[in-house]
């Protein structure tokens, strides 16, 4: 059975009307929105239209290795640089640029050497890049990520945004964690989120948001953006709870979904408000089982696309 990668589908994202609050009501109420589960217990139904894969979408079985320098069929028709070609919608983000950052490159398993060449981070040297993780059968994270940046960038699109990926697999490598920092400060982006998955132990599970600690040496200074990449990422840990049913990680953050670090090139770097998240973990059965699954990712897409919106509106 093939991995369904069905592209995201067109439509209005329905609009929000979300206080800040409910990011700490749901990640300290016990049970908001429920574990996560392969069969999608607990999690919030797919708005209407939401998903052109059935939701019971099989996980798939068998190692199948992604062919190099090819993209998934959801991957077509974008340029990284501007998003879809088709002029916007009028709604709720006209005039907002949010800069999508999906983790990795398909290609850069082919170009090992340029990845490992050290780029600065403003307090110190890091890899450019790394190749990502990917599940025990072969779903690779940047498969992963490129899918939910696509979902995110039409739901996003939908409601009037002006959207940029940091690539479309459109590269042989990268960019290095400087050059994707560079390209969402010089959009002037509103917000800027980077879209991961972990490869962390078997029964490690859920999802979590990295927020900028608060650096400033050579390069970097993200005194300027604390405060609102905080607000930002607690927006987007409580839309993912209530629309994806995943709780927030059970291994990193101290069951808040919420994990502060100073070590990320790409957050060090940025002066724009920015956040990784990581969506769940691969090398976990049963995180995996929702990461492989179309219907899920969708959900992923608008649970990140919810908490967006809200912070922008706020």
């Amino acid at each position: 059975m093939p991995y369904d990668d069905s592209p995201p589908p067109t439509r209005r994202a329905r609009p929000l009307s979300v206080a800040a609050a409910l990011a700490a009501v749901c990640l300290t109420a016990a049970g908001c929105g429920g574990g996560p589960e392969a069969d999608g217990a607990g999690a919030a139904s797919p708005r209407p239209g939401a998903d052109a894969a059935s939701s019971t979408d099989p996980t798939p079985t068998g190692k199948q290795p992604e062919p190099s320098g090819t993209a998934s069929p959801s991957d077509s028709g974008s340029d990284s640089g501007s998003g879809s070609a088709k002029p916007l919608p009028k709604g709720p983000l006209t005039g907002r640029t949010v800069v999508i950052d999906p983790g990795h490159n398909p290609r850069n398993r082919d170009h090992t050497r340029e990845i490992n060449e050290k780029v600065d981070i403003g307090t110190g040297r890091k890899e450019c890049d790394t190749t990502g993780t990917s599940t025990d059968d072969g779903y690779a994270e940047a498969r992963f990520t490129l899918d939910v940046s696509h979902r995110l960038r039409t739901l996003l699109e939908a409601e009037g945004a002006r959207v940029r990926l940091t690539h479309d697999a459109d590269r042989p490598f990268g960019p290095c964690i400087d050059e994707r920092a560079r390209i969402g400060n010089e959009a002037k982006a509103d917000a800027v989120v980077s879209v991961h998955a972990d490869g962390s132990a078997v029964g490690n599970r859920g999802f979590h948001v990295i927020l900028p600690a608060g650096v400033k040496g050579g390069g970097a200074d993200t005194s300027k953006i604390v405060k609102s990449s905080a607000d930002l990422g607690a927006r987007i840990a409580g839309h993912f709870v209530r629309t994806t049913g995943s709780a927030p990680s059970n291994y990193i953050g101290g069951n808040t979904g919420l994990d502060t670090r100073n070590d990320l090139g790409g957050l060090n770097l940025s002066t724009v408000p920015k956040v990784f998240v990581e969506c769940g973990n691969m090398r976990d059965p049963k995180d995996a089982a929702l990461l492989t699954s179309a219907s899920w990712r969708q959900k992923a897409a608008q649970g990140l696309a919810d908490g967006i919106t809200s912070y922008l509106k706020g």
